[in-house]
């Protein structure tokens, strides 16, 4: 009997993972958050639910009640590097809650196109209380201010600039009628990576390309990893010791999709 029981709780608890996932990945927090709770009424120890209604509870504002979450993770795994990450990025921030304002891109987005993306990291970033109300995947805007390519969140508030070396060619381009598309691609104690897509080209720039393969200098890669947006990005990979997001310069240069789901089942997000 203890044995049947046992069974049927851990089979309530990988359909509600499963379920948490997949609220997730739909930006449903609130729903998100009440299936993790449910998780942890039965699990009072899963350090995975946790995370996940730490994740949740941060994307909706409830920044001392995502707090509280990743402590209570580091309360019984010490070691978790997930948990103390985004402690530590919480704790630049100066208010306890925020309304939810970010608006998450389609994961396509991430989709690498040689040519037509490409990944920088910003310089001149704001300050680290700003940055630490971004998160991996929420949607950015580019405005051009002089020659400089600015980066903001959708409410206009600064996250810093692109690097010249690729901001005044997107800039010109950009003037002349080329469309993009911005979204944070990983935060990363103050280094916030974005990643920028090219929706429209202007007939007068046929032939421009966005992103030259070749020659574009250090911080913008044309390829990123088959598994980029997932539920708890770049922290899991650098916990799981797995490689860099970035191929390496002696690294072929492929376009894969982007493989979501692989990185969201029960044993992935497991440390």
């Amino acid at each position: 009997m203890a044995s049947f029981q046992t069974e049927e709780r851990s089979k309530l608890r990988r359909k509600w993972v499963d379920q948490a996932i997949a609220l997730a990945m739909q930006n449903r927090w609130e729903e998100a958050v009440k299936v993790n709770q449910s998780i942890l009424d039965l699990f009072p120890e899963d350090t995975d639910a946790l995370n996940r209604r730490g994740r949740a509870l941060t994307e909706l504002g409830r920044y001392r009640e995502a707090r509280e979450a990743y402590q209570r993770t580091v309360e019984l795994d010490p070691t978790n590097t997930i948990a103390r990450k985004n402690l530590a990025r919480l704790a630049t921030l100066k208010v306890e809650e925020a309304p939810p304002s970010r608006e998450k891109v389609d994961p396509r987005m991430f989709i690498a196109e040689t040519g037509k993306t490409g990944v920088v990291t910003l310089i001149h970033p704001a300050a680290r209380d700003v940055l630490a109300k971004v998160a991996a995947g929420d949607q950015v805007s580019l405005s051009i201010d002089g020659r400089t390519l600015k980066v903001e969140t959708l409410t206009g508030e600064l996250l810093g600039d692109i690097d010249p070396k690729v901001g005044q060619r997107l800039v010109e381009l950009m003037r002349a009628g080329n469309q993009y598309a911005a979204a944070v691609m990983a935060n990363e104690e103050g280094n916030l990576r974005i990643f920028i897509r090219e929706t429209y080209q202007d007939p007068s720039n046929f032939g421009k390309i966005s992103f030259p393969v070749r020659g574009e200098g250090p911080g913008i890669r044309p390829y990123i990893r088959e598994t980029l947006l997932k539920y708890e990005l770049e922290e899991e990979e650098e916990a799981e010791g797995e490689e860099g997001e970035f191929a390496t310069d002696h690294e072929e240069e492929v376009e894969e999709p982007i493989s979501i789901a692989d990185e969201l089942d029960d044993d992935s997000i497991a440390e």
